[in-house]
């Protein structure tokens, strides 16, 4: 790099031009805010082969990009708290029907979301209005 001496100060370009000099706001608190920021945040990380297949697997299912992404970090988070590897649980849910994944994907999901709300699903039942109307109750 070039310098340049100006009235006894030596002055480095910057490596991108600009017109303003640079400026960066020190303050006092910045490593408190750094902290506090990061305090309820932990980082996650997995190997990207378990990645791919939990979201192959789900993508492969009818599941969206962004559900099979959020339903596949909720089952890596499950699984390694539960010590089970990755895997093994996706060979397990390649026996199941549409219907019996997605049974097993809300139970998963409600076991991770906050007690205030749940997920949940209608069953229908199969009743003949002519047979309930000649119950007498």
């Amino acid at each position: 790099m070039a310098t340049e001496e100006l009235s006894g100060q030596i002055v480095t370009p910057s490596p991108q031009p600009i017109n303003l000099p640079r400026w960066e706001n020190k303050d006092s608190a910045d490593e408190v805010k750094q902290f506090l920021s990061r305090y309820f945040t932990s980082s996650i990380s997995y190997p990207s082969n378990q990645v791919d297949a939990v979201i192959g697997f789900f993508e492969n299912r009818g599941f969206d990009k962004v559900s099979a992404q959020t339903i596949g970090t909720v089952l890596m988070q499950q699984a390694r708290l539960d010590d089970v590897n990755v895997f093994e649980l996706i060979d397990t849910l390649k026996g199941l029907d549409s219907l019996q994944l997605s049974s097993i994907v809300t139970e998963v999901l409600n076991y991770n979301r906050s007690k205030i709300s749940t997920l949940g699903y209608k069953i229908d039942t199969s009743t003949d209005k002519l047979e309930t109307r000649n119950v007498l109750v």
